[in-house]
Formats: C-alpha cells, sequence, structure tokens
C-alpha cells in the first residue's frame, strides 16, 4: 500500500477515516513485528485469527508450520493488545458528536438501535419513535464499551 492511500483516508472527505490492513506473521520475529505494527498504528478495531493454511497456497506448503499452542499464544498477546487499544480509543470518543449511518438494527433493549460510526464502532442509541433508521445522525457519545458506544441523537 503507497503512503498516498493513508494520506487520501485521512484527508478526502468522501472516504472513511478507516482502512483494511491485512497483516500476517510466520515466524516468531515476524510476530514481533506484527506487534510492533500494531502498537504504532493503534487499531481502534481488528479481526485477529490463528493461520490455518489455506489448499493451494504457499503457506499450506511450508513444512515449518507454526505448533498450535504457539499460535494459541500469539493470537491470545495480539488480542490483549488490541482490545487495550480498543478501550482506549472507544474512551476518547466520550463527549464527542459524531455522524452514524442507522440501518434497521436493533439493540438489546426496547427501542434501541445500532449504527456505525466512520470508524466502525457500533454506536447505540434509543429511538422510540423510529426517526433514524435509514439515516445519518450526529450523535453525542455519553459511554463507552469494549466494542461499543452509547449516545444520544441529535
Amino acid at each position: 500500500m503507497h503512503e498516498s492511500l493513508y494520506l487520501a483516508h485521512a484527508e478526502e472527505p468522501k472516504l472513511m477515516p478507516f482502512v483494511h490492513l491485512p497483516v500476517q506473521s510466520e515466524t516468531e520475529k515476524d510476530f514481533e513485528e506484527t506487534i510492533k505494527l500494531v502498537e504504532k498504528v493503534r487499531y481502534a478495531q481488528a479481526y485477529s485469527f490463528k493461520y490455518s493454511p489455506r489448499p493451494g497456497t504457499p503457506g499450506a506448503e511450508r513444512k515449518d508450520q507454526v505448533p498450535e499452542e504457539v499460535k494459541t499464544e500469539r493470537l491470545l498477546r495480539l488480542q490483549k493488545l488490541i482490545s487495550k487499544q480498543q478501550l482506549e480509543f472507544n474512551q476518547s470518543m466520550v463527549g464527542k458528536t459524531i455522524p452514524v449511518l442507522f440501518s434497521d438494527k436493533k439493540g438489546k433493549h426496547q427501542n434501541q438501535i445500532i449504527g456505525k460510526s466512520p470508524y466502525m464502532q457500533s454506536v447505540c442509541i434509543d429511538d422510540p419513535e423510529d426517526r433514524y433508521r435509514d439515516k445519518i445522525v450526529n450523535v453525542k457519545v455519553l459511554e463507552a464499551r469494549q466494542s461499543s458506544l452509547l449516545g444520544c441523537g441529535l
């Protein structure tokens, strides 16, 4: 990926401020580099999985596959770091007003709906009169949770 793509996502209003940045490690040295990258990037959200061989790919044919217990330990270390960063990012949003795109996704509580922030966070608000469905609404963030935000529509 070229630096111009990162800058476009940071500066171009037509683009969301996030980018999918896939990262994979095979060796312990590679994994340590991945950890350094995650610390530097400070992911607000990430999906992480153990490597699993895909038939027909060069990695699937390697004889030096990483043992399952090493995969598990690395994944837990990575997810602990990402979870910490995600909560910190979510907490930094409290008190801010952000645009949120709502659809018809219902929340856990009655009259609650869930939308997505420009940073791909789930945002829950009360919508008893069904005013916000299929709209972008400015939401004041009142509370941060590990994987979501609670707010009120403005």
